[in-house]
């Protein structure tokens, strides 16, 4: 027998350029984009995983615009990122979690603008959790010979040209889309590349894991509340009771999420009536990935991509997953709106 010629090694550059292939007239700004954040995410990885050998874990003694202590790696991370996306010259403005305005960069004409987390999940860092960076990438409505305005950075999610994150786990997985499904890749550590691991992603119609913040019960609404106890409850035939998963690290659970199926949620309560999560750069970037690869996500009532965003820090309430999983919840929310139990 014949053996075989194994299937050749992708690396996230070589990938980036096939897929900009297929599209006639495409100047390579966006792919050069996209390999100029997977470096600055090679670099961060390489702190990450040397954290605790090193002077960079725990606090820096400041808080960011969100009144949330932030950590040294949190700083390293989102200095990585903005200066990726300074020597990449295509970019004009960049908002962070960690600024309090927009970030203009010295390209002012630059085409892209970028959201960003930075270091997601950085309240597990000194705990060795998996953490990691988001992306969202939008272009700009204006002229280009001019600086932009502030006012273009607030667009709706669907008008994202690209999104990503990269989990910072048991091995390095970044994973992205353009609009054409979603790609992962996974770092090799002794090559110092992100190799193809799977070139399109799809998330299963259904999941028996649900990840939420079970400590927050008694200030849900009644319709969440009488779903998770339908997601407790024992059916063989529906193979309940499902699994009860939270990380809480947004990317690690979103991740499990998408290769596993089920549904994530954070939504209003008491504590934050606006949802806790941000739209712009954690549930708008996530939400375009679970989309891509089959998934829902909606705040409760409306597709999140669609949301008309009015602060680049804007909030909101996030139900994302499997489709039948999300689909299920909304049922429940819609059944019992406006009660209370």
């Amino acid at each position: 027998m014949t053996a075989q010629p194994e299937s050749k090694l992708i690396t996230l550059e070589e990938f980036i350029i096939q897929s900009q292939s297929k599209f006639p007239g495409a100047k390579g700004e966006l792919s050069q984009l996209l390999r100029d954040i997977g470096l600055a995410a090679k670099i961060i990885s390489r702190e990450v995983n040397k954290a605790g050998i090193t002077n960079i874990l725990g606090y820096d003694g400041t808080k960011n615009v969100h009144g949330e202590s932030v950590k040294k790696l949190d700083l390293f991370a989102d200095q990585q990122l903005i200066s990726a996306l300074e020597r990449s010259g295509i970019t004009s403005m960049v908002i962070s979690e960690e600024n309090d305005g927009i970030v203009k960069l010295s390209c002012e004409g630059g085409k892209y603008i970028v959201y960003m987390d930075p270091l997601d999940g950085s309240s597990n860092i000194d705990v060795n959790v998996s953490i990691g960076s988001i992306f969202s990438i939008y272009m700009r409505d204006g002229d280009f010979d001019k600086p932009a305005k502030d006012a273009e950075a607030l667009q709706p999610g669907n008008r994202q040209v690209a999104a990503g994150y990269v989990l910072y786990g048991s091995s390095t997985t970044l994973a992205y889309t353009t609009g054409a499904g979603v790609s992962l890749f996974t770092l090799d550590p002794s090559l110092g590349e992100f190799m193809l691991s799977d070139r399109r992603v799809e998330i299963p119609k259904h999941g028996r894991i649900y990840s939420i913040n079970e400590g927050s019960y008694n200030s849900w609404d009644l319709g969440l509340k009488k779903y998770i106890k339908y997601c407790q409850e024992e059916d063989p035939e529906t193979g309940r009771p499902y699994s009860a998963r939270y990380i809480g690290s947004m990317v690690a659970d979103i991740h499990r999420t998408l290769i596993k199926g089920g549904i994530f949620i954070y939504p209003h309560s008491k504590n934050y009536p606006e949802g806790k999560l941000r739209l712009m750069y954690e549930c708008n970037p996530l939400g375009f990935i679970i989309e891509q690869a089959g998934g829902m996500a909606t705040d409760g009532k409306i597709r999140v991509m669609d949301i008309e965003p009015n602060a680049i820090h804007q909030r909101t309430p996030i139900y994302i997953g499997s489709p039948e999983n999300v689909e299920h919840v909304m049922d429940f929310l819609h059944e019992y709106e406006g009660q209370v139990g």
